[in-house]
């Protein structure tokens, strides 16, 4: 039976004392796609929620060791603890009343119907995954950028674009490659709105992070994996439940975290850090690189098995100074963007020399030149800002920004080239040469080691 796009197996914990009773119920839904644990009591029930996730619990209220209602009440102070649906035989308002306010999604009196169980059941999921993905969002929100739509009138970006919406609604993985700042996160969004997938998207960037939080990050752990676990703690892979899971910079991944990933991927399920029982992996793989992971696999630094995992769609990027079309574009959207009320215009100077320079850092150099030109520019008399050519800390001609076919000036040079031309306009400032070039001062010290840049005396 189909669930749609995006619908993974809903977990259910049944804590039912009659054995007959909870031997048709657990039937009923295995047979309806869930995954079902049965337990007799509501101490049981506990510890089958500290061992193992459930996204809905069905418990009776009368039962040993501990009735529904006290497990209910207990349950509450459990990290991520699922939503819980009150069934019982003796049913009165003060009860329903009693188990709502302890927090229970919903109250049955027997008997009941089945099929009104089914209903229950995917209602408390639906609330339990919407309450996660708002979680999710809100910790994000400041993060996000409020217009992430793809602005584009190059022929090769609509072909992209046309690809994408044809298996965005499949749930394929798929592998989006390009240079830094092209706008693969971007696009990675634009998948997972197209997917219409009820689950949220989660992102996960392996370039700023250590292995070991990594690792943690994308699986998860149990309590007491480790010191420092007093709790369980849901991976991203997890979270992004009948959702989309974004791993940027794929191809910096550890030797174990590719072997990890690999096996979760081809079992469709993994283990918690710690933990000893499987949780499924019910989401879309979206990965993003900026190394070719081809040479990677030739060179021996990338599995093979996983790149077979992850380019079921492989989607390429164009960098921005093969885009020169779209620059005046993205200009004037981070104008607006960015601008206020009033945003400053282009002048046809300013859009040539834009087209004519390389973008080494891509949208996100594009970017963040608007935002220094913004704040600098100047008004004219009627209080709107013009930007000029000389206005833009785009230091390089146009006639050795880019180099004519078959010369030998390479990619590394024109980055050699433009670094050193934004640290002397900046009077060797890195942080504000950094944020224009749209990298991270780490980066900058980095390249300026590789390239031997001295800075000038004073004298």
């Amino acid at each position: 039976m189909s669930e749609g796009p995006g619908v993974g197996r809903i977990r259910v914990l049944i804590a039912e004392d009659e054995e007959n009773l909870a031997q048709i119920l657990s039937t009923f839904l295995r047979g309806r796609g869930h995954h079902v644990v049965c337990v007799g009591d509501g101490r049981a029930a506990l510890q089958a929620v500290r061992d193992e996730s459930f996204d809905v619990a069905l418990f009776d209220i009368v039962m040993p060791e501990m009735d529904g209602l006290e497990a209910l009440k207990q349950l509450r102070a459990e990290p991520d603890p699922p939503e819980v649906i009150i069934i019982t035989g003796n049913g009165t308002i003060e009860t329903a009343i009693t188990a709502m306010k302890l927090g229970a999604y919903d109250y049955m009196a027997k008997p009941y119907r089945m099929a009104e169980i089914d209903v229950l059941v995917r209602r408390a999921w639906e609330k339990r995954q919407l309450a996660r993905e708002n979680r999710y969002l809100q910790a994000r929100l400041s993060r996000v950028d409020a217009t992430p739509e793809v602005i584009t009138q190059y022929a090769p970006m609509h072909a992209v674009l046309s690809l994408l919406e044809r298996v965005a609604t499949t749930d394929s993985p798929v592998l989006i490659t390009g240079e830094s700042g092209t706008g693969k996160t971007l696009l990675a969004r634009a998948i997972h709105r197209l997917s219409g997938r009820v689950g949220p998207m989660v992102e996960a960037d392996a370039t700023v992070l250590a292995e070991s939080v990594l690792d943690v990050e994308l699986f998860g752990h149990e309590r007491g994996a480790f010191t420092g676990a007093v709790a369980r703690k849901a991976g991203l892979i997890e979270l992004a439940s009948s959702g989309t899971l974004f791993v940027d910079g794929v191809g910096v991944l550890s030797a174990k975290l590719q072997a990890k990933l690999s096996r979760a991927l081809e079992h469709g399920s993994f283990f918690r850090i710690g933990g000893t029982q499987k949780v499924d992996v019910a989401m879309r793989l979206v990965t993003a690189s900026n190394h070719d992971l081809d040479a990677a696999v030739h060179e021996g630094r990338f599995r093979d098995d996983l790149l077979y995992r992850l380019n079921v769609v492989t989607v390429s990027l164009p960098p921005l100074r093969e885009r020169a079309v779209d620059i005046p574009l993205l200009a004037e959207h981070f104008l607006t963007l960015l601008g206020g009320a009033q945003p400053p215009t282009l002048t046809p100077d300013a859009i040539a020399l834009m087209q004519d320079y390389a973008w080494p850092g891509n949208i996100r150099e594009l970017r963040n030149v608007i935002e220094r030109v913004v704040l600098l520019s100047r008004g004219n008399g009627d209080g709107v800002a013009e930007i000029r050519a000389q206005d833009l800390p785009l230091s390089i001609t146009p006639a050795t920004n880019r180099p004519a076919v078959g010369s030998a000036t390479t990619l590394i040079e024109l980055e050699r080239q433009h670094i050193d031309a934004i640290l002397s306009q900046t009077h060797w400032h890195q942080g504000k040469a950094a944020k224009i070039l749209g990298i991270s001062s780490k980066t900058l010290y980095r390249k300026i080691r590789e390239y031997g840049f001295q800075r000038p005396s004073r004298g």
